[in-house]
C-alpha cells in the first residue's frame, strides 16, 4: 500500500529537522560530536583530482541546469497532456532551489564554523551549500521526471542515478577537504526538508491529474 503524504510527513520533516538541530547545537557549542567529526575528517581527507571533480557536482553551474531542464520538461509534459495543474510541481522545484541560498547563507554566518586544514583559513563552512544544492537539484529533478516515466526499470535507474550524484558530491566534498562530514550531513537534512515540499506538491498534482478533473482545454470551445 503506497505511503500517503500525510502519514509520511512527520518522518520526512521531523527526523531531518531534529538531526539538523542536534548537529547545529554541537557545532555552535563545540560539543563532543565536533571532536569526532574532526577526527573522522582527518582520516578521510585525501585531496585528489577525482574528489575535486565529484565535489564540483554540487556547484550551481553544474547542478542547477539539470534541475532547469527537468522543470522545463515537466512543465511541457503537463501542458501537453492538457491538464490545468501542470504548474505547481515545476514551481515547487524552482522554489526549493531558491530557498537553498536563502537558508544556507544566514546559517553559515551564524555558526561561523572554520574550514578543514585542507582549505585556506576561513569561516562559514556550516552547513554545506554544495551538498544542499546537489540534494535539491538532483532530487527535485528526479521527482519531477518520475511521473512522465512509465517504465519501472527506467524509474529505478533514475533514482539510482540521483543517489549516485548526491553521494558522489558528498564524498568529494569530504575527501577533498572542502567540508567537515557534519557539514555534509547538515546539507542532507536541509535538502530533505525542501524535497519533502516538492514531493508533496508533485503527489498532489498527480492525484488531481489522475482524478480526471475537468480542464479548460477539455471544455466546449
Amino acid at each position: 500500500m503506497p505511503l500517503s503524504p500525510a502519514r509520511a510527513l512527520p518522518a520526512l520533516v521531523g527526523l531531518p529537522v531534529l538531526l539538523f538541530a542536534l548537529i547545529t547545537w554541537q557545532v555552535v557549542t563545540d560539543g563532543p560530536l565536533v571532536e569526532v567529526d574532526e577526527r573522522l575528517s582527518r582520516a578521510l581527507v585525501h585531496p585528489d583530482r577525482l574528489s575535486e571533480l565529484l565535489a564540483d557536482l554540487g556547484n550551481v553551474p553544474v547542478a542547477v541546469p539539470v534541475l532547469v531542464a527537468a522543470l522545463a520538461y515537466a512543465a511541457w509534459h503537463g501542458r501537453a497532456r492538457g491538464g490545468d495543474h501542470w504548474w505547481p510541481a515545476p514551481l515547487a522545484g524552482a522554489l526549493a532551489m531558491v530557498l537553498v541560498p536563502a537558508l544556507v547563507a544566514p546559517l553559515k554566518e551564524w555558526t561561523d564554523r572554520p574550514g578543514t586544514p585542507a582549505v585556506p583559513p576561513a569561516v562559514g563552512y556550516y552547513p554545506s551549500g554544495h551538498t544542499c544544492t546537489a540534494v535539491v537539484a538532483y532530487g527535485a529533478a528526479t521527482l519531477l521526471l518520475l511521473g512522465p516515466l512509465r517504465s519501472p526499470a527506467v524509474r529505478r535507474v533514475l533514482v539510482a542515478l540521483c543517489a549516485v550524484l548526491v553521494l558522489g558530491t558528498s564524498y568529494g566534498l569530504v575527501r577533498r577537504g572542502y567540508h567537515w562530514p557534519l557539514d555534509v550531513v547538515a546539507g542532507w537534512c536541509l535538502g530533505a526538508v525542501l524535497l519533502t515540499g516538492v514531493w508533496l506538491t508533485v503527489s498532489r498534482s498527480r492525484r488531481r491529474s489522475s482524478s480526471g478533473t475537468p480542464s479548460l482545454r477539455t471544455g466546449p470551445s
